[in-house]
């Protein structure tokens, strides 16, 4: 018996004793037909589940036609493993579900925290060029110490020459275990040798929340997306504003996706009055309150900037400023996504991540698909920001501070 056919038994015989997803193999014409005339093709057909004796010999059939037929390199057999769970999850045909390997989640779960064992520079690819290229580079991170630039080419990750590797197997290389070290060589803008330059990795925080302290007292805070980090984040730059005698926030939603719904109840809860910040319901119809203490109001004049890149959880914040008429909303309709997502562990490291309810603001509005007005509509002039640098948004916002209208 082949490997992969052994591969092929056992994940059958491990899906039936577990229930967890599904797995593949054919040994020519004859057997298609055969299995089309025996009637299997009916049965379990109206069983209203996915993984059915029918399924299971189907996929079976379907790998055999591959190994025998399919003229180019085979994948491994993890990877055709892992694209059959993926499939069954991608057939709800919904942008949100996923399912995960385990080195997937992995990344997923570096995501969702914030931090993660690096050099402390975002990377980006320069498609003309075929190599990576350093991004933004951290405060106070390893990249920063070293020296190292944004706009920096990568040319070597330890010995690797990265020449159309691809931005996702740079990343990975350049991350690693924490107190390690990565070689970078670099090639920089306007000098004609390259760099060679060491940099220890370290636990890197995402920094998720800018701070800015404007004329007339107003403070800016902007958060990119909602992460465990972010919470902290939040609260050091709201202290900071608060002693430096804020009069006015801005607070900047514009482009943030979303991110963690606890870390976003948990900013609210450092600005909503005592009451609901908004509340779930399942498929069931069981409903979870999240709830505010009210004991850190705020307690000056606030605007909040949303465009259409503002969704999920910084929508739910939107929401609820909006339903209890703590700021106004000032830019473009948001998003409307209006639902909330949970990931599923499985016991081998991967999972799935389900829609599993919806998400209504304070006053019991859903806004999936809809998205929520803005008090005061107001278009981004792009054109003249990068021209000029000019935010007429942010201008705005300082103007309705300043005047109160």
């Amino acid at each position: 018996m082949s490997e992969k056919r052994k591969f092929i038994n056992g994940l059958i015989t491990g899906l039936f004793l577990a229930v967890i997803i599904v797995g593949a193999t054919y040994a020519g014409q004859k057997a298609v037909a055969v299995w089309k005339q025996s009637g299997n093709a009916q049965a379990g057909a109206d069983s209203g589940e996915a993984v059915s004796a029918r399924t299971m010999q189907k996929l079976q059939l379907i790998e055999d036609i591959i190994e025998e037929n399919y003229a180019l390199d085979m994948v491994d057999s993890k990877t055709m493993e892992d694209g059959i769970y993926a499939g069954l999850v991608n057939s709800l045909d919904d942008p949100y579900s996923a399912y995960y390997s385990a080195e997937e989640m992995e990344e997923q779960q570096e995501k969702m925290d914030g931090v993660y064992y690096g050099i402390g520079a975002y990377v980006r690819y320069d498609a003309e060029l075929g190599l990576a290229r350093l991004g933004e580079i951290f405060p106070n991170s390893p990249a920063e110490e070293s020296g190292l630039q944004e706009g920096d080419l990568i040319m070597r990750v330890d010995g690797q020459y990265t020449k159309d590797m691809g931005l996702e197997k740079v990343v990975s290389l350049i991350k690693g275990e924490e107190g390690t070290t990565v070689v970078l060589v670099i090639m920089r803008e306007g000098e004609a040798d390259t760099r060679e330059i060491e940099v220890e990795r370290r636990e890197v925080p995402k920094q998720t929340v800018s701070y800015e302290m404007l004329e007339d007292k107003i403070a800016y805070i902007r958060i990119t997306e909602f992460d465990k980090v972010t919470v902290d984040q939040f609260t050091d730059a709201m202290a900071t504003a608060k002693g430096s005698g804020m009069l006015g926030l801005i607070l900047d939603l514009r482009d943030n996706p979303g991110g963690n719904l606890a870390a976003v109840i948990d900013v609210a809860r450092r600005i909503l009055p005592k009451g609901l910040v908004v509340y779930t319901e399942d498929k069931a119809g069981k409903r979870q309150d999240y709830n505010c203490d009210g004991e850190n109001e705020l307690t000056v004049p606030m605007v909040v900037l949303v465009n259409e890149g503002s969704a999920s959880a910084s929508e739910v914040l939107a929401g609820a400023i909006k339903d209890y008429g703590k700021g106004k909303l000032l830019g473009t309709t948001t998003f409307g996504k209006g639902i909330v997502q949970k990931y599923l562990a499985i016991s081998d490291g991967s999972a799935v991540k389900l829609t599993t309810s919806k998400y209504y603001t304070p006053k019991g509005n859903n806004i999936h698909g809809i998205g929520i007005e803005p008090d005061e509509e107001l278009e981004m002039d792009y054109e003249q920001y990068l021209e000029s640098g000019y935010d007429n948004q942010l201008e705005r916002a300082k103007e309705i501070l300043v005047t109160g209208e």
